[in-house]
């Protein structure tokens, strides 16, 4: 294990000159903070006060995950209240399955980049990675023996099919049949990361693999897809509320292993999430797809504006990241280096969200904390360091 670039990054956040589009994190000017402000008051008052502070259940606040289940349904995923268990943000997700599927040797295949919090979490249980490629004609009997001869077994699959992060590219629905047959091929758990699903500011919606899968095996029961979703990218980061939605087999186990890790997820924080998404959650989005779009648009014409010749970049359709390709030879990290000390300005080098260190002249921006007159200043200034 080793530290995250990204959370080393974020530290530049608190020296007022710099130009950050290095975290992925929310605009804490978009944050309902009055909504929460009453929903802990109420939850602190009356009979529900013991309640949010008492211990609770494994699996979650009961009114939180029926809400959650309704949720899914909209997007296309048919479960029940059995179907949801709540975790500490979607990151406490990641780590456990990893714990729940990896053993020391064994196989994981995953977007090529991805998200560096998957490879971290992922990292502890050992694994052996291999690209996670929709279009690949690579026999699953030839990657079953290669996982063996690296002694372990191919055991599970990861992406985020919208928006990714990194690249903030979406999966399309033929790619998403095609690795949903690869996972059945080899038998094994696709982990479908949902964490900017709600964020399309343009473009046709494209149904989750799990709803794919749910459709093609007769029901949720019979799915290996398990997504996995987040508030923090909706209502708010920092009380830590996730989710994940899978066949109830996949669930006990999750919540053997949350028994064993804090018990629950703090009740106080779940009795509240639930009560502003029920009341604000559809409206709210809304307003965060107004303004991120905005800043999506506004980046996207500024690097068209700026750039020098030869970078080329994404262009996407939600989410909160766009991300950067320079000529072949440029180090990022190096170029990371020179925009702080010259430009004050800082960025993700691409590298860290590959598996085995390449991508050096690949960079993450992010457009979500950034308004629109510091991401035209701030492209402006990366533009006069690559020129």
């Amino acid at each position: 294990m080793k530290a995250s670039e990204i959370r080393e990054l974020l530290k530049l956040l608190d020296q007022p000159d710099i130009i950050s589009f290095a975290g992925g994190i929310p605009d804490p000017e978009l944050f309902p903070a009055a909504e929460f402000a009453k929903a802990m008051s109420e939850a602190m008052t009356g009979p529900r006060a013991s309640q949010a502070l008492q211990y609770s259940v494994s699996e979650g606040y009961a009114p939180l995950r029926a809400w959650l289940a309704d949720h899914m349904g909209g997007i296309g995923v048919a479960c029940g209240v059995e179907n949801i268990f709540i975790t500490s943000g979607s990151q406490q997700a990641l780590d456990y399955f990893g714990k729940l599927l990896l053993s020391p040797g064994d196989t994981a295949m995953v977007g090529w980049p991805t998200y560096l919090g998957a490879l971290g979490a992922f990292n502890a249980c050992e694994p052996r990675y291999i690209p996670l490629d929709p279009w690949s004609n690579a026999a699953p009997e030839d990657l079953r023996a290669e996982a063996e001869a690296a002694g372990g077994a191919v055991k599970m699959a990861y992406l985020s099919a919208d928006f990714a992060n990194p690249t903030g590219e979406t999966l399309d629905a033929e790619g998403r049949g095609r690795l949903l047959e690869r996972a059945e091929a080899l038998g094994i758990a696709l982990i479908e990361d949902g964490a900017y699903q709600a964020l399309r500011y343009d473009g046709d919606p494209v149904p989750p693999i799990l709803a794919t899968d749910i459709a093609r095996n007769g029901g949720i029961e019979n799915s290996r897809t398990i997504y996995c979703g987040s508030f923090s990218k909706t209502l708010a980061p920092g009380l830590r509320v996730g989710w994940v939605c899978a066949a109830t087999p996949v669930i006990e186990r999750l919540v053997l292993i949350k028994q064993a890790a804090d018990l629950h997820s703090p009740t106080l924080n779940q009795i509240a999430t639930e009560r502003v998404a029920r009341e604000i959650f559809d409206d709210h989005v809304a307003g965060l797809r107004r303004v991120y779009g905005a800043r999506r648009d506004r980046m996207l014409a500024a690097l068209s504006r700026e750039m020098p010749e030869g970078v080329t970049w994404t262009r996407p359709e939600g989410g909160m990241f766009v991300w950067v390709t320079l000529p072949a030879g440029n180090d990022s990290a190096q170029l990371l280096e020179r925009a702080v000390r010259e430009a004050r300005v800082a960025f993700v080098p691409g590298a860290a969200f590959f598996p085995d260190g390449s991508g050096r002249n690949t960079l993450r921006l992010s457009f979500s904390c950034a308004d629109e007159a510091r991401i035209d200043e701030g492209i402006a200034r990366l533009g006069r360091l690559l020129g």
